[in-house]
């Protein structure tokens, strides 16, 4: 089957099998979505929203994340993985929008990255869960591992994976494609106990395939 046609068939099984892929990430507004996301860097997502839960009830408006004592922040963020860096870079974000985009989360890619701590993956999942909108493909260890599994890419660096994704995957898929991966990672392809005989992927995925040959 040919990649494209093969992506296109991935994406309609697994959105057969998750119907409504989002982030697992909780929030109410953009900034939130930023804030947690950032978070959410080499730390969970249950751990996130454990922390966010009394985060956001502290902190209502962009300004009180732009005028709190940074160590304050940093205590409230204690708990998460580099805690220290993502409450300066939450904060330097809050006062950048504040200052430079009159107090809303930009809606572009360009624009996104430019806030600290907000590179490519960030700026792709707040596009698309907050605003809808697709400018690329969300890459995380779940896509890393899951695309070179379904022989859409060989590469281990996420700009690499993220290109090959974009030119096999159609737009209108960019979005939820990366939810979709990282949903079926946790349900039925975790790395160390896959569940091959589960996976409604098993006869398209090359790791599948050669279990069945085997």
């Amino acid at each position: 089957m040919d990649i494209r046609k093969r992506a296109a068939e991935v994406v309609r099984r697994l959105k057969k099998s998750y119907p409504d892929p989002r982030t697992c990430l909780v929030y109410s507004s953009p900034f939130e979505l930023l804030v947690a996301t950032v978070l959410s860097a080499q730390s969970t997502d249950a751990h996130v929203n454990k922390v966010t839960t009394g985060l956001f009830r502290k902190y209502r408006k962009i300004e009180d994340y732009a005028t709190v004592p940074l160590a304050e922040l940093q205590k409230d963020l204690s708990s998460v993985n580099f805690y220290n860096n993502k409450a300066k870079n939450i904060q330097n974000a809050a006062r950048m929008i504040l200052t430079e985009f009159e107090g809303r989360v930009p809606e572009s890619m360009s624009e996104l990255t430019r806030l600290p701590g907000v590179a490519r993956k960030t700026a792709n999942i707040i596009l698309y869960d907050a605003f809808g909108k697709a400018e690329g493909i969300a890459v995380d260890t779940h896509v890393i591992r899951l695309s070179n599994l379904l022989g859409f890419t060989t590469h281990s660096d996420p700009v690499k994976i993220e290109r090959d994704l974009m030119a096999i995957v159609a737009k209108k898929d960019w979005g939820r494609f990366s939810h979709l991966l990282v949903l079926h990672g946790r349900a039925v392809c975790p790395a160390r106990r896959p569940r091959h005989e589960e996976c409604v992927l098993r006869d398209i995925c090359p790791a599948g395939s050669a279990l069945q040959r085997n």
